[in-house]
């Protein structure tokens, strides 16, 4: 094989686990200390915050200055994809099992699908249709396996009516970014997109939690940069370094099985029960993912 291919499947392989683990990272950060969905999020967005920056500006340097209108579309979109599908992840997190919530957070491509439809007037054929389906059937399993093992049936809707809210967030971000990534390029939007979100954050956090607040247990810290450096700087930019190697489709096919190691890890990290319901849920959302994808 190729190098530089064989270099962009493990780069790909890379992000999907990196991506995976944040899930497993907030779980751990909730059970280690009482802490709000909003100050463990404008931690991570913290220690992130450099890396970005640093990119932001090399990105920049010899660009063309941004107008007031890409200004508010960056500010839009970085609110929409970083800071509002963060925050709504976060907090549905406090209420689901990691394994649910990956298998939800997935579904942003049959989402995209929809809002392309709706908005833009493309057509859904008959494999998007079975996308869909497939999809949303898988949810309906894996709600079915969580509603088993949870007492408390109002709180699995609840989260996973908040990750839902967050999948859809990204997916209209998705929807609406490709038009700024072709004009800005991907490393000076994306990097843009993350300082917009990181200021909307801890705008939030100042709103609603004192400063007191900042000041947290070593674990919290520690779990905070592990999300800010392997499910955040590391996955963005190996995802983008895979793409560039394998291209976009093959990337993606890879970052199916995102959901399969949320699962493990959860049963494995986490003591989180596994089900005939659950690994169906699963196969279904990986393969209408999978079919949403083609060609």
């Amino acid at each position: 094989m190729n190098p530089s291919r064989s270099g962009g499947l493990w780069l790909a392989v890379l992000a999907a686990f990196g991506f995976s683990v944040k899930a497993i990272l907030i779980k751990l950060a909730y059970a280690s200390y009482p802490v709000a969905p909003v100050t463990l999020l404008a931690l991570r967005m913290a220690f992130a915050l450099p890396v970005f920056a640093w990119v932001g500006l090399s990105a920049s340097r010899h660009a063309l200055p941004l107008t007031l209108r890409d200004w508010g579309a960056v500010a839009a979109l970085g609110c929409l994809g970083y800071y509002g599908a963060s925050i709504f992840d976060f907090v549905g997190l406090q209420y689901i099992s990691a394994g649910l919530e990956r298998l939800i957070l997935f579904t942003y491509p049959t989402l995209t699908i929809l809002i392309a439809a709706l908005f833009f007037g493309h057509a859904v054929g008959r494999r998007e249709a079975a996308a869909l389906a497939l999809c949303y059937v898988g949810i309906a399993a894996a709600f079915a396996h969580d509603l088993g093992v949870n007492a408390d049936t109002a709180a699995v809707w609840l989260g996973g009516g908040f990750v839902f809210a967050s999948s859809l967030s990204y997916a209209v971000y998705l929807a609406g970014s490709s038009r700024m990534i072709a004009r800005l390029g991907a490393a000076r939007f994306t990097a843009l997109a993350m300082l917009v979100s990181t200021a909307a954050t801890l705008v939030h956090f100042v709103l609603t939690q004192p400063l007191a607040q900042l000041v947290q247990p070593l674990p919290v810290y520690g779990y905070g940069l592990g999300m800010a450096v392997v499910s955040t700087v590391i996955p963005v930019f190996a995802q983008s370094a895979a793409i560039r190697r394998i291209g976009a489709g093959r990337a993606a096919l890879i970052g199916t099985i995102g959901p399969l190691v949320t699962i493990a890890l959860g049963w494995w990290v986490l003591g989180e029960a596994m089900s005939a319901w659950q690994g169906l849920g699963a196969a279904l959302v990986v393969a209408g993912v999978v079919l949403a994808g083609r060609r």
